[in-house]
């Protein structure tokens, strides 16, 4: 288990040094005065200052964050090379940089994770599965050879698309069309299995796959198709999230992330590396939402300041990221509880 944990706190360091990098390099690029680079949060552990730059580079006690510090960010500053002084596009570019990296850095790797497995899954059915008590799909029409185009609304065109479409959609008859035959075909009302998980239910695929041949052209559609579908995958969830799909019990903070990066490394090293590729997709994603104190809550702000070329005051926008970043403490306190209680049930 602690080795599990330092494996966590290692990938969590990772993804926020390379998160952080983003925001410093275009910092740095942009000649902005700053004042500290820092990894994690709370009392320092260990800090080197510049004698070139005059930059602190810190490593702090708590794994969890980080955080570029510039001078003027709060809009004050009598430095010249002030966060607040540069051109309002270049202060945009800053802010998004760390997001960027984060969902350029996992799209990479979900693109090294693909090239480098053993087989890619293709749309088209090979076969049912032989338990008669599992099988549902067949017997309302799908069929062997069926090569499936889209669950409900949604195309698929890989595998591993199909495979989350049936999880996400499943829950309740969907119309599935297919290419059967060369003819384009919409079998309706196609019932999947069930399973449940933390309170909410999901679709199963009853059916294997046929594998596709390893091309240039297939790895590059299975690469692109799976680096978006991660992307969707996040914003499926935020959307589902909210309408009441899923419960609090569904949302997970730091404990929980740690304890499935825990179960994933005891598994094998390819679902730990999926999974922090998942991770980092979502740190970028998630930080890019225009909620107060995250980075898509400042970009929002300046898009204000672009549009109406004229800023909104430095202590309105304080204020409104004071009370963003309150509650997203409140809230990892309350989901760091709950995964603890998880725990020890």
């Amino acid at each position: 288990m602690i080795g599990y944990i330092l494996i966590a706190i290692l990938i969590f360091g990772f993804l926020i040094f390379i998160h952080e990098s983003g925001h410093y390099l275009f910092a740095r690029l942009f000649k902005v005065k700053i004042n500290e680079f820092a990894i994690g949060m709370g009392p320092k552990l260990v800090s080197h200052t510049s004698k070139k730059t005059g930059i602190a580079y810190s490593l702090r006690m708590l794994p969890f964050g980080g955080f570029v510090s510039m001078a003027g960010e709060d809009g004050d500053s009598d430095d010249e090379n002030a966060f607040f002084r540069k051109p309002v596009w270049q202060r945009i570019i800053i802010t998004a940089a760390g997001a960027a990296v984060n969902i350029i850095v996992g799209l990479l790797a979900m693109a090294v994770i693909v090239v480098t497995s053993d087989k890619l899954a293709s749309t088209r059915i090979a076969a049912f599965a032989e338990n008669a008590d599992f099988v549902t799909s067949e017997e309302q029409g799908l069929a062997v050879g069926d090569d499936i185009l889209k669950i409900g609304k949604t195309r698929v065109y890989t595998g591993n698309d199909l495979q989350y479409e049936i999880m996400r959609q499943g829950d309740h008859p969907i119309d599935v069309t297919v290419l059967r035959d060369g003819e384009k075909i919409v079998v309706e009302d196609v019932e999947f299995p069930k399973i449940e998980e933390s309170g909410t239910t999901f679709g199963a695929r009853d059916f294997l796959v046929y594998a596709e041949e390893k091309t240039a052209a297939s790895l590059a559609k299975h690469a692109t198709v799976r680096s978006f579908s991660t992307i969707k995958m996040i914003y499926d969830s935020i959307f589902d999230l909210i309408r009441g799909r899923y419960g609090v019990e569904a949302v997970s903070g730091p404990v929980g992330v740690t304890q499935a990066l825990g179960e994933a490394a005891s598994e094998d090293t390819g679902a730990l590396v999926y999974l922090a590729v998942v991770i980092s997709v979502n740190l970028g994603v998630m930080n890019l939402l225009p909620l107060p104190a995250l980075d898509g809550g400042r970009l929002l702000f300046q898009f204000i300041e672009l549009v109406f070329r004229k800023p909104v005051p430095a202590k309105i926008e304080g204020y409104v990221h004071f009370a963003g970043m309150a509650l997203l403490m409140l809230l990892l306190v309350v989901l760091t509880f709950k995964d603890v209680f998880a725990l020890i049930r």
